[in-house]
């Protein structure tokens, strides 16, 4: 072992001490800004010469990334589908004219061709997963290059899923995430998709060993030498924890001119700081590339140390320790921009999740945002991530093959990440030969081979973990292969189908009864109370299985793309507005997570005079008017012998106007309060911003909601104001809505893009006879 100089050691310090903490690694420019667009919505117009660097754009519009092709209403069952166009002009920086040039767009939907200077580079089918070009023999120096990319995102039988008019989501359009451009010397660590190498390419990281006295941490990395000659190289790993370095490595190696080296070694971590959902522990690697004296090429990644086995019971354990996960479904898309989230939106998503009492994510069904992945290791979500997959098997190898591909390539996109639990490689409600998904399970253990790693799907012959959704069967399976058990979906099929099966597109709308689990906000608080109970029913039924984790469908409501309603199932609605529901949920965690109480009624003279109460609390009062209604321990009996905090219930004998008080103790000291007011007409607009952990941001295409409250004088929303609200802005945003904005259950919501400019955003909302204004920053 040859140890670095000292000059080196500290020019590779400065180098690490001057980049900013981002997922972007050293060399990576995001180029979001300042791209044409046209989008094609006669299919007579003509495409000719789109590619070539020289046509005339002028008249197309001018976007910045993440980007939607189409904006929609906000109930979408005609969601525009064709070809649109993106094209922007890029010149190299005068001192990376010699260097590697690599394009990634971090999604594309969904049949993407990309051309650089008018030569067509890559063709690529699937939206979910990252398209990267080496563009390095396209580009011109001292000149402009053009790229241009034609995107479809039409059906299409090699991608699946079924057709888009049956298919219970909408799956959008355009450039809906990051694009890069990546600049590196010709010796570098390799991107794991063009390097397609089986468990390699780029930096790999796995544990040996996990344990908080000693952890084993076995780093691979990847390393090209496109050199005319042969390289000495120096390869550095320094493992940091909240900015401080915990232990540094090198290898010195020859890479012969032409050719590529993977080099490994094990880095021992002493009084290892684990990653578990209650405290997510996050290290970082910085891995650098010194060749000939020269530091040519660094990345940084983020990653946790922590262990997932089962026992023999196959009950979950994270670093030894049994875990139930209590979880939830993901759909990613936002009202009118689709999947065109940006990175703190993305980040805001998870926030929520988290604190609604839930530990674990299953992302159905596709590939979700690398952002979203990161919010998920910051906070603490376990995740199943999935490949595209939903009522779809085409007998075919190009759809075999693809679905090979998206494996491979999830892998290797988030592997690194501590969040993930398991590996989906099934498609979703979809009859499958068995051989195809054997295969798919032996992609998992290929691409990340070693103990504790696991794949999982739908069907149990094959999978190492099986998920069964419980609202599809009701009952769970009395015969369970010697394998864990995950509750996948539950709470709301079973409530509305009355088990109809898969068809969901042929289903007669009048079997959406008042005691399903698809509530809207604007349906009122008794049916708003339904959907909880029947939360509470179904997770505690799952409380009783051998089941190590469940995840409710589903977290947000979304848009069917068929059908004249949004899926209401969501504990929180398409404006991430919460229901009861989402109460109940945040009530089942731990009181040292936080304590919570929230009286679940409006308290007007349509409310149940049944009070539920969520809470962690042992015991709570409950108060009208100052007056003492009870005092009481949480509900006992059926469907609650398995909560880890039932709700309690308060009998009132009749309605009487005023104050709900409600007070939670734990062991005898009050811990918790909360007042419900029964409301009066409104007095004024109240606006705040969803920030759930992030501030607005300028200058990334930031979205964020804004809400209008129509209140009373004691600062109580009234849920039956429905008006039309008006709203004006001053400063760096603009509203998307694209119709007008009417508040449901007493709120109304604008969904604003934040502009390029910092400084104070006033936002001014009127109705007929209300008006509001408040002012935010906009860092």
């Amino acid at each position: 072992m040859i140890k670095v100089n000292s000059i080196l050691c500290l020019l590779y310090t400065f180098l690490i001490s001057i980049q900013a903490f981002t997922q972007e690694n050293y060399g990576v420019v995001k180029v979001n800004q300042d791209w044409k667009f046209k989008i094609l919505k006669d299919t007579r117009i003509s495409e000719e010469g789109f590619e070539l660097p020289d046509y005339d754009d002028s008249q197309w519009e001018m976007v910045t990334l993440p980007h939607t092709a189409h904006i929609e209403p906000l109930v979408v069952n005609n969601q525009w589908q064709g070809n649109c166009w993106y094209r922007k002009e890029i010149s190299l920086p005068e001192n990376d004219t010699d260097k590697k040039v690599f394009l990634e767009l971090e999604a594309a939907m969904n049949y993407s061709k990309i051309w650089i200077n008018g030569t067509e580079v890559s063709t690529h089918h699937g939206g979910y997963l990252p398209v990267v070009v080496d563009a390095t023999k396209y580009l011109k120096k001292d000149t402009k290059n053009v790229i241009a990319i034609r995107l479809n995102n039409e059906d299409n039988e090699i991608t699946g899923p079924k057709p888009l008019k049956t298919l219970d989501f909408n799956m959008y359009g355009g450039l809906y995430r990051n694009a890069f451009l990546t600049f590196k010397e010709k010796v570098y660590i390799s991107h794991p998709v063009l390097a397609d190498k089986v468990a390699g390419g780029g930096v790999f990281i796995s544990f040996p060993k996990v344990a908080k006295e000693s952890s084993t941490v076995r780093i691979k990395t990847h390393v090209v030498n496109e050199e005319g000659s042969d390289s000495n190289i120096t390869l550095v790993n320094t493992i940091s924890f909240q900015d401080k370095v915990i232990i540094k490595k090198e290898i010195v190696t020859t890479i012969v001119a032409g050719k590529d080296a993977e080099l490994s070694m094990n880095l021992d971590v002493i009084n290892s700081k684990l990653w578990s959902p209650e405290n997510p522990n996050l290290y970082v690697l910085e891995t650098a590339i010194i060749n000939n004296g020269k530091i040519v090429d660094t990345q940084r990644t983020r990653f946790g140390i922590r262990e997932f086995t089962f026992d023999s019971n196959n009950q979950l354990h994270i670093n030894g320790e049994k875990t139930f996960l209590r979880g939830v479904n993901r759909h990613q898309e936002y009202p009118f921009i689709g999947y065109a989230l940006s990175d703190n939106a993305q980040y805001r998503d998870a926030k929520k999740i988290k604190e609604g009492g839930f530990n674990y994510i299953r992302l159905s069904h596709y590939p979700q945002s690398p952002a979203f992945m990161g919010a998920c290791d910051e906070l603490g979500i376990v995740v199943i991530d999935a490949i595209m997959g939903w009522q779809f098997y085409k007998d075919t190898d190009s759809f075999r093959n693809y679905c090979y591909r998206s494996a491979t390539e999830l892998i290797r996109r988030d592997r690194n990440r501590p969040s993930v639990l398991a590996w989906e490689v099934s498609l979703n409600e979809t009859k499958m030969p068995v051989f195809f998904m054997e295969k798919l399970h032996k992609i998992v253990h290929a691409e990340y081979p070693g103990e504790h790693v696991y794949s999982c799907g739908w069907m149990d012959e094959v999978y190492d973990i099986y998920l069964q959704a419980r609202q599809h069967r009701i009952l769970h399976p009395h015969k369970l292969k010697d394998k864990p058990y995950s509750v996948s979906e539950y709470g709301d099929w079973e409530y509305y189908s009355k088990n109809a099966g898969l068809n969901q597109d042929k289903l007669p709308n009048d079997l959406r009864t008042e005691k399903s689990s698809r509530q809207a906000r604007s349906f009122g608080e008794e049916r708003l109370l339904n959907q909880a109970y029947n939360l509470q029913e179904s997770h505690n039924d799952n409380l009783n299985t051998v089941a190590y984790s469940d995840s409710y469908w589903v977290m947000y409501d979304y848009n069917r793309g068929y059908h004249p309603d949004i899926e209401y199932s969501g504990i929180m609605d398409i404006f991430r507005l919460p229901k009861f529901g989402y109460y109940f949920y945040q009530s089942q965690r731990d009181a040292i997570e936080g304590n919570v109480l929230k009286i679940a009624t409006y308290w007007n003279e349509k409310s149940p005079k049944d009070v539920k109460v969520f809470s962690n609390a042992e015991e709570v009062t409950l108060f009208l008017n100052d007056k003492v209604i009870g005092t009481q321990k949480p509900d006992s009996g059926k469907n609650t012998d398995k909560l880890s905090h039932p709700p309690f219930t308060f009998t009132l004998p009749s309605f009487k106007a005023g104050t709900l008080k409600a007070i939670g103790y734990i062991n005898g000291k009050q811990v918790s309060e909360d007042l419900v007011h029964t409301p009066k007409a409104p007095t004024k607009l109240k606006i705040w911003l969803d920030k759930s952990g992030k501030e607005p941001q300028s200058g990334v295409n930031d979205v964020v909601f804004c809400y209008i409250a129509a209140m009373d004088e004691n600062g109580t929303v009234n849920p039956n104001f429905s008006e039309e609200i008006k709203v004006s802005l001053e400063g760096a945003a603009s509203v998307i809505n694209p119709e007008k904005l009417e508040a449901e259950a007493g709120i109304a919501t604008a969904l604003l893009r934040i502009g390029n400019a910092k400084g104070v955003l006033k936002v001014s909302a009127t109705s007929k006879k209300l008006k509001g204004t408040a002012q935010f920053n906009i860092q």
